[in-house]
């Protein structure tokens, strides 16, 4: 596997609190440079971003960022303005409070709601591993599953840990045969990358 197989399947990350246009608009090149799978940034670059780069590199950014317990309503809200202001990927984190109290109806109408405010555009579920158990995590790629979203990814990056190769494992035993992987969070060298990738993930997310 060669270093362009690794960036065509990575969303070239920045989202740091700190971020500014400029530092934005060098991953935007990065991205269409090296070809990356897109540039995931904050909502509040997308706009601009977008008419930036055109159609040569897509936008992903993300939505309920990063702690996941804002209401549906604001979650499916920053959807839509994601997508009007030139999104083409979203990445939501979902309510952990809503997993550890077994509402998994709850996350899944979620899910289905944020999916439909994307207008056919890619979701990715951000599950944050590293605060489920081994069995909330099981169900969790049932939940994704059954929502009809695009990916289930591991981490937001910003929690206690980030991908593990064994949470990688798990979705892919797990999850159905139509949902793709994207392993983030502290990803940092060539030979991680390599290796999430053949354990099952379809994407990376980095900010390395």
């Amino acid at each position: 596997m060669d270093k362009r197989d690794i960036l065509s399947k990575t969303d070239h990350t920045l989202l740091k609190q700190t971020s500014t246009w400029e530092q934005i608009k060098v991953i935007c090149d990065d991205g269409m440079a090296h070809e990356t799978a897109s540039v995931c940034i904050p909502p509040s670059f997308v706009k601009r971003a977008k008419e930036y780069v055109g159609d040569k590199l897509p936008i992903c950014t993300v939505i309920g960022f990063p702690n996941g317990y804002m209401t549906t309503t604001v979650k499916v809200f920053e959807t839509e303005d994601a997508i009007k202001n030139g999104a083409d990927e979203i990445d939501m984190v979902i309510n952990v409070g809503d997993v550890k109290e077994g509402a998994y109806d709850r996350v899944l109408e979620e899910i289905k709601a944020i999916k439909a405010a994307c207008n056919g555009k890619i979701l990715k579920v951000i599950i944050e591993t590293c605060l489920l158990t081994e069995e909330e995590k099981i169900k969790m790629c049932e939940v994704v599953t059954e929502s009809g979203a695009d990916f289930i990814k591991t981490s937001t990056g910003f929690s206690t840990a980030g991908a593990t190769y064994e949470d990688v494992e798990l979705m892919a035993k797990y999850v159905g045969k139509d949902i793709q992987i994207k392993a983030a969070g502290g990803i940092s060298t060539t030979e991680d990358a390599v290796k999430f990738i053949e354990l099952g993930a379809a994407r990376l997310g980095t900010s390395r």
